[in-house]
């Protein structure tokens, strides 16, 4: 048996900044500055965020603290803020993803982190290295999952893998030494929880389960840095998290390269305010109608070809996504992001106003998605065939992978343009000082100072 707890465990540990090599953690900062303009904006104009700050003061959690929500105007205790800004940081789904594993690590990971580290004054320095021990510890136990098999048993791996990626990083901040990991990796396996029911009713649970593992990773390492015991082998052992959560574990995906391969490298950034699935085909669509001056009306059917993952989550059933009538439907539907490409030549987080607008709904009843067995046995997931049946004829297109991914990685000046896309409406002038403060946070001396300036 491999020992993944104790072997994940030690190298959150012994990992330190100046060990890794200099993309890794810019990466990480990188990917921090995305997720944090996806917080300030959901913050302001998610149809969720009144009923979480409601939940949150009729509990008596919202006294002041010392830890920042991104966009809000007051400070909150830690698990709060973990909570919020995980929450939030995956409300407009337009947060990270990791293709291999299928889960969104930004949301549950930078939130406990900096959390952590407005605990105890971390630097900017150590605050990235403690992102990037959670990337790596949520991406690997992901891919270990094997993602297509945990989908199939119902669970959101963002949540589930995620509460184990979040503990790392708090703990790593906490100081815990490899035994307190891996009791912080204990308790996080008694709290590791994601459905994917929220898909029937377009819920907001999915939003909520994240912050959630935010939250209970920083609880879990904070219950470990206090004396308490968590259980051992959580991951691996007879009634562990490889056990309970999927049905095709594949153990050695957990810790293979550990160390010389950087999980943290191969998390992709989103163009796009949808599910992940949905993406190579609007790159697709988009694209063929740049190239071929089509408008809406040009467009007589389009077929759709996804992994079978995609369909799951955003291609049945059909005529239900044809047809989204909340944010979370449009979210989850290849048909109406397909409908919105074709509609409007682009596609963003203002244009869910589109919902229930009846000329996309005309251009969604005829787009069809099936699932695609050539997409299958494939590196990577998240690819589309795609069919465009004009009056003048059929054009096809095979799209591997989303932009957005490591081979596509966006530019600083594209990550700054979708940052103060997000978050000028809220801040105003002062989202250019967050944009700055944030890319320059690898020179902090003591995390807390930055939050001051905010």
């Amino acid at each position: 048996m491999i020992k993944i707890t104790e072997i994940l465990a030690k190298y959150v540990a012994d990992l330190h900044y100046g060990l890794l090599p200099p993309e890794v953690p810019e990466r990480a900062r990188h990917l921090a500055i995305d997720l944090i303009g996806s917080i300030v904006r959901a913050g302001k104009e998610a149809d969720s965020t009144p009923s979480l700050l409601g939940m949150i003061k009729a509990l008596g959690l919202d006294a002041p603290g010392q830890c920042t929500v991104f966009g809000s105007s007051r400070n909150y205790i830690p698990a709060t803020a973990a909570l919020l800004n995980g929450a939030l940081g995956h409300s407009l789904d337009f947060d990270d993803t990791h293709a291999d594993s299928s889960l969104h690590p930004s949301a549950p990971v930078v939130p406990a982190a900096y959390a952590a580290a407005e605990m105890v004054g971390a630097s900017g320095k150590e605050l990235l290295a403690a992102i990037v021990a959670g990337y790596e510890v949520c991406c690997r136990l992901g891919n270990a999952l094997d993602p297509t098999a945990h989908y199939a048993r119902g669970f959101h791996p963002t949540a589930t893998a995620g509460t184990f990626g979040a503990a790392a990083a708090a703990g790593k901040l906490l100081g815990l030494d490899a035994a307190g990991i891996a009791s912080a990796f204990g308790v996080a396996g008694s709290q590791a929880a994601g459905s994917l029911q929220f898909l029937v009713n377009g819920a907001w649970n999915k939003r909520y389960q994240v912050g959630a593992a935010a939250m209970n990773g920083l609880i879990a390492a904070t219950l470990a840095k206090e004396g308490f015991v968590g259980a051992a082998d959580a991951i691996e052992g007879k009634h562990g998290f490889l056990v309970g959560y999927t049905d095709d574990p594949l153990p050695e995906r957990a810790v293979a390269d550990l160390g010389t391969v950087y999980e943290t490298m191969n998390i992709g950034m989103k163009p796009y305010p949808a599910c992940r699935y949905t993406h190579a085909a609007v790159d697709g669509l988009l694209k063929l109608r740049r190239e071929n001056g089509w408008s809406a009306a040009d467009i007589l059917s389009v077929d759709i070809g996804l992994h079978k993952n995609g369909i799951v989550l955003t291609g049945a059933p059909l005529q239900a996504k044809r047809r989204p009538r909340s944010v979370v439907e449009g979210q989850f539907s290849m048909p109406f992001a397909a409908a919105v490409a074709l509609y409007k030549g682009s596609f963003g987080w203002d244009d869910y106003a589109l919902l229930g607008n009846p000329d996309v709904e005309a251009i969604a009843a005829r787009i069809d998605v099936r699932r695609d067995e050539l997409l299958e046995g494939l590196r990577h997931p998240f690819g589309a065939n795609i069919a465009v049946h004009t009056a003048s004829g059929t054009m096809e297109r095979t799209i591997a992978d989303p932009s957005g991914e490591p081979g596509t990685f966006p530019q600083m000046s594209e990550i700054e343009t979708k940052f103060m896309t997000l978050s000028r409406p809220v801040l105003g002038n002062r989202a250019s000082s967050l944009f700055s403060l944030l890319d320059h946070i690898d020179a902090a001396g003591d995390i807390r100072h930055v939050e001051a300036e905010l």
